[in-house]
């Protein structure tokens, strides 16, 4: 996956496209996350961000930028499909790798702290709070 299209996936958007994003992402989240658990090497990442883009105390730009990470991750049909093993998350690992390193330092603890929550009730996993 090259970097324009990368960067392209990331653009935070505009209040509407955020508001869409995350109607996406609150819907399709929980249910991905299941089927990819084993073949995302970083998990406790990964939903820590989910909670760091649902935060509002989080900036706009940043929420941006993680809700469409995150939307990329959860949508059905994307560059190489989730239903081929191992290889079907490359380019999901790809975007939210990318927008990890465009927001670092804005997940916190008690982002990490949610995660480790739901983490730890895997077989029902919910969104806290």
């Amino acid at each position: 996956m090259d970097d324009v299209k990368i960067g392209e996936i990331l653009l935070p958007g505009d209040p509407d496209e955020q508001e869409r994003q995350e109607g996406r992402v609150k819907k399709r989240f929980w249910p991905v996350l299941k089927r990819a658990m084993r073949q995302v090497p970083f998990s406790r990442d990964l939903v820590a961000s989910y909670y760091c883009a649902l935060d509002p105390r989080t900036p706009a730009k940043v929420r941006g930028i993680l809700l469409a990470a995150l939307a990329y991750f959860v949508l059905p049909l994307d560059g190489i499909p989730d239903v081929f093993a191992f290889v079907g998350f490359s380019d999901d690992i790809a975007v939210l790798t990318a927008a990890f390193a465009a927001i670092r330092g804005h997940v916190r603890e008690d982002h990490y702290r949610s995660a480790d929550k739901a983490l730890a009730d895997e077989p029902g996993m919910q969104p806290a709070g």
